[in-house]
């Protein structure tokens, strides 16, 4: 693997820190831009239309992947009364990080020193609002000569915030106050999200001065809300009935549409996060495709065995967990690497949700960190193994399995600690504020459709 190669492979674990560290240079695959003008060695840098209307079309579809892909998949996993509250919250939360991102998200994740003072843990102010951005600034993608337009990257990573995010409602689903959910969503974001994804993508930040690798959120996205709707979970209690009646999926179609739509939103995450369309951008679309799929045949594979069927929704979660696996890894990991990760994930994911939730009691309403959290632990160590060069990974000459292993055990340990205690502390500061977390008893049993929105998902 030449150096260039090398290079790439490793920058793809730090989306945004090449936007802060590295020279802008440009390529074209056309004879006429390797001609482009250098003088005394600078390179003149170049915006290839072709990678930013990938890039653009990349973030629709993650943008699909929230509204209304994970919204539909949540919404059917609920019960009737319940369907309006979990679609208003998806896209509620969708709605409020988006203006949350482009008044100090992306300054504080992307912006700023990257040495010195806080610039390991967090970024700066100075771009609030946006300050300073225009149509006319770019920013480095992952190969020599190729720049990228800088309201484009600031986009697609606002998708990535908002999904993070809105993930965390399935946890809590059913039962919490709508106000409550949204102040929370509103301080993990600030104090979590932004600090993680700045230490893993940002410039200077600790995990990727570590050597950490995260291709497409592994660590910042899945692990990170994964935790946080453990924790916000546990906190809040089960619904009402919880281990004493079934509490079914209303709507299975909405949920295997909604998964769907999902799968298909995972491309642009995955592929997207190459900032560029290429061949690596071909091989982690690929890995899109073979790591849900293992996944979700390994899950209803273990369900027949296990509980004697191999049931519709247990192939939809599957596919959702193979997703998850494969994401940190998405860049790094050769097609069967990223087949053998998504088909452990199908398993160990399976063994979360259906034996240790009852196990530990705690009600995480639609396993949210049985997928999203371990599923992302699983990917985030695993990639150190799918990276591996002997095993048809892309990790770089001189790259060291074992070495790597340790080092994205820290960051996994990172961010669950990070994102435990944040969740914690925003759940007691809205308790204070509201006067609690719940709905009540009566407004629970009515359905949050009603009790909190005033309207029905049926006649």
């Amino acid at each position: 693997m030449t150096e260039l190669k090398t290079s790439r492979i490793l920058g793809a674990a730090a989306l945004a820190s090449l936007t802060l560290t590295l020279p802008a240079f440009a390529q074209d695959a056309a004879p006429a831009a390797e001609t482009a003008a250098a003088v005394e060695g600078v390179v003149t840098a170049i915006i290839d239309k072709g990678d930013t209307a990938w890039m653009l079309v990349s973030t629709m579809v993650v943008i699909l992947m929230t509204i209304p892909g994970l919204a539909l998949f949540y919404g059917g996993l609920v019960r009737a009364k319940n369907m309006l509250s979990m679609l208003m919250q998806v896209f509620s939360a969708f709605c409020m990080v988006a203006l949350l991102w482009v008044a100090y998200g992306y300054s504080l994740a992307f912006a700023g020193p990257t040495k010195g003072g806080l610039s390991a843990f967090i970024g700066d102010f100075s771009k609030l609002f946006l300050s300073g951005i225009t149509p006319a600034s770019a920013v480095a993608t992952f190969s020599d000569a190729f720049e990228l337009p800088e309201l484009v990257f600031v986009t697609f990573q606002l998708t990535f915030a908002a999904i993070t995010c809105a993930l965390i409602v399935g946890a809590i689903a059913e039962r919490m106050k709508f106000g409550a959910v949204m102040l929370f969503l509103a301080l993990w974001f600030t104090f979590s999200y932004l600090p993680i994804a700045h230490m893993v993508w940002g410039g200077g930040g600790l995990l990727l001065e570590m050597g950490a690798l995260d291709f497409a959120g592994g660590t910042v996205v899945h692990i990170n809300s994964g935790v946080a709707a453990l924790v916000a979970a546990m906190v809040l209690g089960p619904r009402l009935g919880f281990l004493k009646e079934p509490i079914p999926p209303h709507s299975l179609s909405f949920t295997f549409i909604g998964a769907c739509l999902l799968w298909v939103g995972w491309f642009g995450f995955n592929a997207g996060s190459n900032l560029e369309a290429d061949g690596l951008t071909a091989q982690a679309f690929l890995n899109t495709i073979t790591a849900p799929a293992a996944a979700a045949l390994a899950w209803a594979l273990a369900e027949k065995f296990a509980r004697g069927h191999a049931s519709l929704l247990g192939a939809a979660s599957g596919a959702v967990a193979g997703l998850v696996a494969i994401t940190p890894a998405a860049g790094l990991a050769g097609t069967v690497g990223a087949i053998v990760l998504g088909a452990i994930a199908g398993v160990v994911c399976l063994w979360a949700v259906v034996t240790l939730k009852p196990m530990l009691k705690y009600d995480d309403s639609l396993d949210v960190f049985g997928i999203h959290g371990v599923g992302g632990i699983v990917g985030a160590l695993g990639t150190a193994v799918v990276a591996t060069p002997g095993l048809g990974g892309y990790g770089g000459d001189g790259y060291e399995m074992f070495g790597q292993f340790g080092t994205q055990a820290i960051a996994v340990a990172t961010a669950i600690i990070w994102s435990g205690v944040v969740a914690f502390v925003a759940l007691l500061i809205v308790k204070a504020v509201f006067g609690g977390l719940r709905v009540t008893e009566s407004a629970e049993t009515d359905g949050l459709d009603l009790s909190s929105h005033g309207e029905r998902a049926y006649n």
